[in-house]
């Protein structure tokens, strides 16, 4: 789907996924990274987290899970979902005039497991390579 409005989701599932959010925005701060912005939206699709780290534009995509293992969130990060994360940061890049710059794709995988105040994380840097007719640009 190609909008520029969030989907609705239930309640729960917006709570979950913004309290996962939250959750990796401070992961990446504490490993050094600096918080640009959270839930862009474009024609694309949205990017969870645009971050910095030493010039470098890191787009982050987040996928969180209550089960106590993280593969199953990391592989449904796919080649169309890579796809239109690629679309989406070189939207992004273009609105602000940084084409330029050097980016890459992290996924945090963020598990909940039953019991745990604190999540699990897993931060998978470099995930992707831009996927599609835009790899030049990474």
């Amino acid at each position: 789907m190609s909008s520029s409005q969030p989907a609705r989701k239930p309640w729960w599932r917006r709570w979950f996924g913004d309290r996962s959010e939250r959750a990796g925005c401070a992961f990446l701060r504490r490993a050094g990274l600096r918080i640009l912005a959270r839930n862009v939206w474009t024609t694309h699709g949205e990017i969870d987290i645009v971050a910095l780290e030493a010039g470098c534009l890191v787009f982050v995509e987040v996928r969180s899970t209550e089960a106590d293992s993280p593969r199953q969130p990391a592989e449904s990060v796919d080649r169309n979902k890579q796809e239109r994360l690629t679309h989406a940061a070189l939207e992004f890049l273009s609105r602000q005039r940084l084409l330029e710059r050097p980016a890459r794709f992290d996924v945090l995988v963020i598990a909940w497991p039953q019991g745990r105040r604190e999540p699990l994380i897993e931060h998978h840097r470099h995930a992707f390579e831009a996927v599609g007719r835009w790899q030049m640009f990474h």
